[in-house]
């Protein structure tokens, strides 16, 4: 119980922390680890404290209206109000804080988020990037590429806006890996309105969409830049799916660059001026993704898969032993199984809804 208390008791600090949200990134990481990483030392500084920490960092300006803006802030009331619209807080000594973020020099000291950790491999987090305009082209080859991962325990983190965003949380999903989205707005908003669904679905049992702003911050342009350095910061390496040459996705290429991380491109059509980013990144040293193994020969990983067909039992497992030596028409298997055909059909349409399976041209064959 005390320890729960004392838990909650920093928790509240760091909503505080959240809460001052115009106040440089920078400049409260660097206030924290003057204070040795203390959350309430870090809330409780007075004047006399600030200008130690400018004679010891003459290089960082201390805002002006940083004491001013703090007390007009309450920890209750900013923790409480959170945990009442039930979302979580994720904090700077939480074990689910990914080491890669705190390795950035503007690393948030906490995040609220929502959805659960609960088989999220920090130690395969991946980045997706591309243009909101993302042709159909695009779309297709980063599917083919995700496919690719199915049941691994790769997690694709991206910014749940239109386009490649979109296009790469739903193949996440769609394969059986985790995902995490990284919103530019409070967790209130839902950004784009038409993605509420996907939110949904990330939110139970998917992954987590998590936000370093406070709940009520609107998804304002400048919000964006800011929290695209988290989407780089906590992975590996981050993929430009497609991307003009001024564009969020070029701003995603230099700061996962800057902070010492793979970038990866994966090539489009020369004539689509959504691609020129791309060819750009490319002759100035990028990888080339045509295929999951590009990436995974450039990180060295290699992947535990949670591979279905092990746990298939009785009917499936014959099904799937069978078409797996040569694809089988409804017919065909009805016989050689000497199964009746309605147990058969049951079957066949649970493996086709699980993704083990696929009809193609009156013949069913494993699937991808």
């Amino acid at each position: 119980m005390q320890q729960r208390l004392i838990n909650e008791n920093k928790n509240m600090f760091y909503a505080a922390a959240i809460a001052l949200g115009d106040v440089s990134t920078f400049f409260k990481a660097k206030l924290f680890e003057f204070f040795d990483f203390d959350i309430q030392s870090f809330w409780q500084c007075k004047k006399t404290d600030l200008a130690e920490f400018s004679f010891k960092n003459p290089d960082i300006t201390v805002p002006r209206t940083f004491l001013s803006k703090k007390e007009k802030i309450s920890p209750d009331f900013e923790y409480e109000n959170a945990v009442r619209k039930g979302y979580k807080i994720l904090t700077f000594e939480d074990e689910n804080y990914p080491k890669l973020l705190k390795q950035i020099p503007d690393y948030p000291l906490a995040l609220y988020y929502k959805g659960n950790f609960d088989g999220i491999n920090l130690n395969r987090t991946f980045a997706v990037v591309g243009s909101r305009k993302a042709s159909e082209n695009a779309k297709e080859s980063l599917a083919k590429i995700i496919s690719q991962m199915k049941n691994t325990d790769v997690v694709i983190v991206s910014g749940l806006a239109y386009g490649i965003d979109t296009a790469a949380h739903i193949c996440a999903i769609k394969n059986g890996l985790k995902t995490i989205g990284v919103i530019g707005s409070g967790l209130d908003f839902e950004y784009p309105s038409v993605n509420k669904g996907l939110y949904r679905q990330i939110e139970d049992g998917n992954g987590v969409v998590i936000s370093e702003f406070a709940p009520p911050v609107a998804p304002i342009a400048r919000n964006f830049p800011q929290r695209n350095r988290i989407i780089t910061g906590m992975c590996f390496a981050t993929l430009v799916a497609e991307a003009a040459l001024k564009s969020g996705a070029m701003i995603s290429a230099n700061l996962t660059l800057e902070q010492g991380r793979e970038l990866m491109c994966m090539p489009g059509l020369i004539s689509n001026p959504n691609c020129e980013g791309i060819y750009h990144l490319i002759k100035n040293g990028a990888s080339i993704v045509t295929c999951a193994n590009d990436i995974y020969e450039c990180l060295n990983w290699t992947l535990e898969q949670n591979n279905k067909k092990n746990k298939l039992e009785g009917v499936e497992k014959n099904v799937f032993d069978t078409i797996q030596i040569e694809p089988l028409s409804f017919d065909s298997l009805c016989s050689k199984l000497d199964i009746q055909s309605g147990e058969l059909m049951v079957c066949l349409t649970g493996m086709e809804l699980k993704g083990l399976i696929k009809q193609i041209n009156a013949k069913y064959y494993i699937s991808n």
